[in-house]
């Protein structure tokens, strides 16, 4: 289930098994049947670490959404909240256990269990409502570091930068610290440390400290990785504006990918006569899981989508010749060693099927018209072009009212490269935006100022042209079927120009 874990430089399958088994003690402790009451959000980053036949194991008969109102009905001893530790969701959990009808038989216990630690403010505020003695167990779990594949780990942690931008709130940064001290009681001591940014600093400091109170959290565990690089969102604040041209960016940036999921208009992946009938078509969402256990994906995953159909089309022709092969197949030995291999090919003939029509559904929209432009507008910030005036693609895309989150992404991305915007352009922008989407988007646009996403140029030069200059952001001459560095747009990510050891180490500030 979890080989791609172990396909990658790392064995990250330690990781995901020290998860588990910090699961399966802390159902162990409520003994009997058990319903577990979830935080909808923290349903995707568990289903990465213990599929529901692991509670199934330990008497987990029921689950249910956290919701506020009466709890639905579930003949269990045991109902034990996953939560994460927010305010608003003792809110609801107050509501929960305070409609819980206590004349029943057998009454039923209580646990609750936050994610990725105990808050002694929520504890405070369930003891003023009343409820806190009702909890039989009150304990934290850990989940800092999330392996995803084979070379990634996330915090999923959406809310990181603007916790430490806006709000000045550094508890990501406690959390990557203690998810990097997990990280080094399983694979070793990192020997060197390099950071660039005051986040990264923090962390690094936060490590230091830990060890030095918690002595017995150093190994003699022989170093799996010789260096660890921390590295501050906002050292390249164009990156995440720019739009992602690599088939696994493209799919992230249309549908969205949620805990390697993602979920597609099902009209492609109709089988054919019932497309040709147009009775009976799929309704549902088509969910497909996109991690390195998967061959094809694996291999297309980070290659500029231009190159995406040339591959398809090869494996297409190598799987249809693979199966032309059972009728060569004469001796009893042949045509044993074919059907041998027939799980994999009808499994590689699926995923060839499945990339096929996800394919099809992005070059709909890349090459329509408005990706085009879009595209054209972003590449002329990125190479110094009209940075210093109103953009007419942005004012019409304003006039039409285009999605708000398209504006904002290109008008920061006009101000990160022109080193901040004119005051009368800035203005232009605000007015119109706000005349057109609504005035509680003054909140929106302060902020964006306060994280320095958007933001009045306070001096005559533009740093952008230099940087670029010096590290060769931008290439005139590229062949986009080899470039894995085209992630977006036509120039290199600044972000990207990193030691690649890894595609991705941990993503505590995310895009």
């Amino acid at each position: 289930m979890a080989a791609h874990l172990s396909s990658g430089r790392v064995n990250l399958t330690a990781l995901r098994e020290a998860g588990r088994r910090e699961l399966r003690e802390f159902l162990d402790k409520c003994a009997g049947s058990k319903a577990i009451v979830w935080d909808e959000y923290l349903t995707g980053p568990f289903g990465l670490i213990a599929q529901y036949s692991l509670l199934k194991e330990h008497e987990v008969e029921k689950m249910f959404t956290l919701k506020p109102g009466r709890l639905p009905p579930a003949d269990v001893k045991n109902i034990i909240f996953f939560v994460r530790p927010k305010l608003e969701l003792m809110d609801i959990i107050t509501d929960n256990v305070l409609r819980e009808d206590r004349g029943r038989s057998p009454q039923r216990d209580f646990h609750i269990l936050f994610v990725p630690r105990r808050s002694l403010l929520c504890e405070q505020w369930l003891k003023e409502q009343g409820v806190l003695g009702s909890f039989i167990h009150r304990e934290q779990y850990s989940l800092d570091l999330i392996p995803f594949d084979g070379d990634l780990l996330s915090m999923e942690s959406e809310s990181a930068f603007k916790e430490c931008y806006l709000e000045s709130d550094q508890t990501s940064l406690y959390h990557a610290a203690k998810g990097l001290m997990t990280l080094q009681a399983l694979y070793g001591t990192i020997p060197q440390i390099f950071g660039k940014g005051d986040c990264a600093r923090h962390v690094a400091n936060m490590m230091i400290r830990m060890k030095r109170e918690f002595p017995g959290s150093q190994n003699s565990i022989f170093p799996v990785f010789d260096t660890l690089l921390l590295l501050d969102r906002n050292v390249d604040l164009l990156t995440p504006l720019a739009t992602q041209l690599t088939y696994e960016g493209l799919i992230d940036e249309i549908y969205g990918i949620q805990n390697t999921y993602v979920k597609l208009p099902p009209e492609k992946f109709a089988p054919k006569k019932q497309g040709e009938g147009g009775k009976d078509l799929p309704t549902e969402p088509k969910k497909l899981q996109l991690n390195s256990a998967e061959e094809l994906y694996a291999e297309i995953r980070d290659k500029n989508f231009n190159a995406v159909g040339s591959v398809l089309s090869k494996k297409a022709k190598i799987i249809s010749a693979a199966f032309e092969e059972r009728h060569h197949a004469k001796t009893v030995g042949e045509i044993k060693q074919f059907v041998s291999q027939l799980p994999h090919m009808q499994a590689a003939r699926s995923s060839l099927a499945n990339h096929t029509s996800i394919a099809e559904l992005i070059k709909d929209i890349t090459t329509s018209e408005d990706f085009f432009d879009n595209l054209t507008v972003e590449q002329e910030f990125m190479s110094g072009i009209d940075t210093d005036k109103v953009n007419n693609y942005i004012e019409d895309c304003i006039a039409q009212k285009h999605p708000l989150i398209k504006i904002l992404r290109l008008v920061c991305l006009q101000s990160v490269c022109n080193s901040g915007l004119k005051q009368k352009v800035l203005d232009h922008y605000k007015r119109e935006i706000l005349q057109t989407y609504g005035y509680e988007h003054i909140l929106t646009l302060n902020n964006l100022e306060k994280a320095g996403l958007l933001k009045p140029q306070t001096s005559g030069r533009n740093n952008y042209p230099t940087i670029r200059k010096t590290l060769r952001l931008w290439m005139d001459d590229v062949n986009e079927q080899r470039e894995v560095a085209l992630t977006c747009c036509s120039p290199r990510a600044l972000s990207h120009r990193t030691p690649t050891t890894s595609r991705t180490c941990t993503a505590a500030t995310p895009r």
